[in-house]
Order: C-alpha cells, then structure tokens, then sequence
C-alpha cells in the first residue's frame, strides 16, 4: 500500500478531526517501547505513585460500568529516553507536520493501562477544556503497544465534530445533555487498532471508550502536540512540556521558558 502524502493526510484530517496512521512503529520498535511502558508501570506500582482508579464525574457513573480501574502517569517522557525518542521519530513527527505544519511543540505524554475485565471507560467528551491554546492547535497522538478492539476499551470518535468548535460542559467529568443526547458513547465509530498504530485525533474531537472487558490489558501512550506558533491561554495549571520536537516556537521568550 503506498504512503499517504501530507496533503491527503491533512485533507482527511481537516474533514473528520482525527487520522489512523497503521503500523507507524514497526514490531521491533513497539516491542522496545513495550518493554520501557511495562518499566514506567512496574516502578510506579512498586513506589505505589500512580493513580491506580476509574475517572469519577456523574457522567462516568451514568455509564454504570461498575468497579473499574485504570493505572495512568503523566509525562512518559520524563521516566524514558526511549520514549523521548518515539515522539521525535521521523515518521511520528511526519503525521504530526502534515497535520499541525513544520514547528511541532509537545505539551505533555501521558501512560494509560486498561486492566482486563475491569478497565474504567471514559464518557463521549472534547479535550480542549483541561488546556485550551490560543489558535486552538492542539492535537493528542495515542500510540498503540497492544491491540484495542471494541471489547478492549478502544477509543472511539465521532467524526467530523471537531467542527463544533469549543461548546461548554464538555470534559466527561459532569452530566451534560448536550454529549448525551448528540453524542453518546455507544454511537461513536470504533477506532481498533494494533500494536504500533497511532490515532492522531484534534482537542475538539468528541472521543471517549468503552471498558475493557476483555482478558486482555490494554496499553497506550498519548501525547498531546501542538503548533509552534501557538500557546496555553493564560491561567491554566496543567503540566506543559513547551518541548520543541521539531521546527521553532515562535512564542517562546525568557518568561515562556520559567
């Protein structure tokens, strides 16, 4: 099958608010990843330092998945070189450019186990309210180190909502009849995937996922990129990288970088 070129990539992209790229890590490079994600968890669990819960919110509870958990740790990056290096690969970053264009800014990664049989969905939402950018840019990139069926948990989006722009209440953590109504959990398209495969999805993008009922741990990391040209409003707290993995930041200045 040939490559996508960057223009069908961002056309595609531009019309649904998310993109699959299959088998963007090759076998030999997932199974090096795998083996630092299991490290990140292993160290965690042993330092007992990582979140090891379902979400909470009315809206997870009107789900009514039961007794779920989900270990997670934010910024990947910082445990593992290994990782540093798969948000810079070439072909990583060439997804990321035909989407977001030449300067390419990592804000944060973050590490996701589903456990088997009991791991925790998460409600129909939009990201952009946890850390809203001023252009609007940000993207997240969840890259696959174990196969995601339906049955696992997988995420799945709702295409072409990206275009809904930012609507209030939407974060998964509350109620909302507007997600409800418009958007519910079971209605969205299914996003399987293998191991190596990254789904590129933009921060207006309704998404959400099922639990993992499967006998099978379900393994992501995620990333969240931006345009270089681009910057967290004001007056939000959440951890933010401001790490350059390719081109410029063109915001950057010596109050950014404190």
């Amino acid at each position: 099958m040939p490559t996508p070129s960057a223009k069908s990539i961002k056309a595609f992209f531009n019309k649904n608010g998310y993109y699959v790229a299959r088998g963007l890590f090759k076998p030999a490079e997932v199974k090096v990843l795998e083996r630092e994600f299991d490290h990140i968890v292993d160290q965690n669990v042993r330092m007992k330092d990582a979140p090891n819960k379902g979400w909470g919110g009315t809206a997870v509870e009107r789900l009514k998945a039961g007794e779920t958990t989900l270990l997670h740790t934010h910024q990947v990056h910082y445990y593992s070189a290994k990782w540093l290096e798969a948000f810079q690969h070439k072909r990583f970053l060439d997804i990321a450019e035909a989407i977001l264009g030449p300067d390419i800014v990592l804000h944060h990664s973050k590490l996701f186990q589903k456990p088997a049989e009991k791991g925790a969905p998460f409600p129909t939402h939009q990201d952009w309210s946890y850390f809203p950018s001023v252009k609007d840019s940000l993207i997240a990139a969840v890259v696959h180190m174990s196969e995601a069926t339906d049955e696992m948990g997988c995420i799945r989006v709702y295409p072409g909502s990206h275009k809904l722009g930012r609507k209030e209440n939407t974060n998964g953590q509350g109620f909302s009849e507007f997600m409800e109504k418009n958007y519910p959990l079971e209605g969205g398209k299914v996003i399987a995937a293998k191991p190596g495969d990254v789904l590129f999805f933009h921060y207006f993008t309704v998404h959400g996922s099922k639990p993992n009922r499967s006998q099978k741990l379900r393994k992501t990391v995620l990333a969240q990129l931006y345009a270089g040209d681009d910057r967290i409003e004001n007056g939000h707290d959440h951890i933010n990288s401001k790490l350059v993995l390719r081109g410029w930041s063109s915001v950057a200045t010596q109050a950014y970088c404190h």
